[in-house]
């Protein structure tokens, strides 16, 4: 078994998520007392929500290539950045490591054109909903990706930054969440990207006429194939 890096903590409340689901699925694969390898790197938060609030993207892409580095000299055999939005810098990370990054949007890319969907509707922070940087990567495997509109997206990430990224769950911001899944299916929308890690725990386990892609338990299951290969 191979040994996977976790750089997480943004929040750590997916981060936790990343951790129960890769262990659950490779006790689930071997069986008895498989557990996966991992190897941790927790960053605090504030400090990255300050570098995006600033739009010092060089930075904090900096700032996580020298933890990505440290995930390489420990001993991991490939990375997982367990968060959407920071992979708008991904490309310090898989420039400045000689192992495997296994990027977020591929793989979700992957699970969406498994079932056949050609247009998705995209949940997440402003950045990944209103910047190229995550859209793109999908649009490059030929899906059609549409976000809400302004005010909706500002609901969405407000609710991720103030409420899931602290651990709390809110019944009014759930159905404020519902409500907006269902215009983008109505605008359309053949499946929907949670793409912000947190998101799934306000709305992961509801059921909509289309299906929900959630980001964490993909990026998770990739984390996992590849720890197995």
């Amino acid at each position: 078994m191979k040994t996977i890096g976790l750089l997480g903590g943004m929040s750590w409340e997916s981060t936790d998520l990343y951790y129960q689901q890769i262990n659950k699925m490779v006790q689930k694969k071997l069986g008895k007392l498989h557990f996966a390898k991992v190897i941790l790197i927790s960053v605090d938060f504030a400090e990255i929500e300050e570098l995006q609030r600033k739009g010092l993207w060089e930075d904090a892409g900096i700032y996580l290539r020298d933890q990505a580095i440290q995930l390489e000299k420990a001993g991991a055999d490939g990375i997982v950045l367990c968060t959407n939005t920071m992979h708008k810098v991904a490309t310090y990370i898989e420039e400045s490591t000689n192992i495997p990054f296994i990027h977020i949007a591929d793989a979700t890319a992957m699970e969406i054109m498994s079932q056949k969907i050609t247009k998705i509707g995209l949940l997440g922070t402003a950045f990944t909903m209103e910047q190229d940087f995550y859209k793109s990567r999908l649009e490059e495997k030929g899906l059609k990706v549409i976000t809400p509109n302004k005010a909706s997206r500002k609901i969405v990430h407000d609710i991720i930054y103030n409420e899931l990224c602290l651990g709390m769950i809110s019944e009014a911001s759930q159905k404020k969440y519902i409500h907006i899944v269902e215009e983008l299916i109505s605008s359309g929308a053949e499946g929907i990207i949670l793409g912000c890690t947190e998101i799934c725990m306000l709305i992961g386990d509801l059921k909509f006429s289309v299906p929900l892609f959630d980001t964490t338990s993909i990026h998770a299951q990739a984390a996992v194939d590849f720890v197995l290969s």
